[in-house]
């Protein structure tokens, strides 16, 4: 048996078959990167927190403190009955689940056509769809709200959840072509099986492509979802009585132009995002798989 080569002038044993051996603070100098780039990130939370802790004297303190004196937990209860904000909570679950609902089902089908079918003018239709991002919100802001007005849907949440429904209104374009990315990654030989069993489009769509494509359908939920959960612009023009307003407003309501009251805020922003930050949490291998594999195609 041959010897293994060795480098020239050190005389040591070379590495064979393209492997090296990785340094030992390598992984280290790794998390270490990762943990100070999360730090910026986690930082306003922390601040969110404190602050949701604290008073109002101590909060704007120069230097800032950050550990509160005492613990002020009766701000969150204080908070959440200062409004109704149960109340608040339902609408808002409404308006969320209708939108990420209308929105899955409308993006993944026009997705379906753009990747899966063969059609005259494809691709024409697909860079004009594409070519909607491009158009500022504020745009079509006036015309959208005389439109709502004259159907007489104001102080409702049609305005709010109706767009969802069409593949391509609000945030749907992305989500179009997030989804036509990913179901490009399904082999197509999958589609000619099932097309050979005598399947139809729509059986392919819903027993091959859609349960292939968890992943994906949850990054789309998420996304519509946390769009809807945060949304302040669309229920301020649309919605005027107060026990159908969602939880953004309901937060607006502790501002005022003489007084704020900071530590309700607060508090009640804490207790807000946290059904976020669960969802997250519980979705996000799915999360990431689905992000990771939009970008490859075949």
């Amino acid at each position: 048996m041959a010897a293994p080569p060795r480098e020239p002038r050190t005389g040591r044993v070379a590495p064979t078959g393209g492997l090296r051996r990785r340094r030992p603070y390598g992984k280290a100098l790794l998390y270490l990167a990762l943990v100070a780039g999360a730090v910026p990130t986690l930082l306003p939370f922390v601040w969110l927190v404190r602050s949701a802790l604290m008073e109002d004297a101590q909060m704007f303190t120069a230097p800032p403190e950050w550990i509160p004196r005492p613990f002020r937990w009766s701000n969150f209860g204080e908070a959440l009955t200062a409004q109704p904000f149960g109340l608040y909570f339902v609408n808002t679950v409404i308006v969320a689940v209708i939108s990420v609902l209308g929105t899955v089902i409308t993006c993944s089908v026009a997705a379906f056509s753009f990747s899966r079918l063969r059609w005259r003018g494809r691709n024409v239709v697909f860079a004009l769809l594409l070519s909607a991002v491009m158009l500022p919100y504020a745009v079509t802001l006036i015309p959208t709200f005389v439109m709502w007005q004259e159907l007489g849907a104001l102080d409702s949440f049609i305005p709010l959840t109706v767009p969802s429904w069409f593949a391509g209104a609000g945030g749907g374009v992305f989500n179009v072509f997030l989804l036509r990315q990913f179901f490009l990654t399904i082999p197509f030989e999958l589609d000619e099986a099932a097309y050979m069993d005598g399947a139809s489009p729509w059986r392919v769509f819903w027993t091959v492509v859609m349960p292939l494509s968890k992943p994906a359908i949850v990054v789309v939920t998420i996304f519509t979802f946390i769009g809807t959960w945060n949304d302040f612009l669309g229920p301020l023009l649309y919605l005027n009585d107060e026990e159908k307003y969602t939880l953004s407003l309901g937060l607006a309501s502790f501002q005022s132009i003489y007084i704020t009251q900071w530590g309700y805020l607060m508090a009640a922003s804490a207790a807000v995002i946290a059904p976020i930050i669960a969802l997250f949490f519980f979705l996000q291998r799915y999360f990431i798989e689905g992000v990771t594999l939009t970008g490859i195609k075949n």
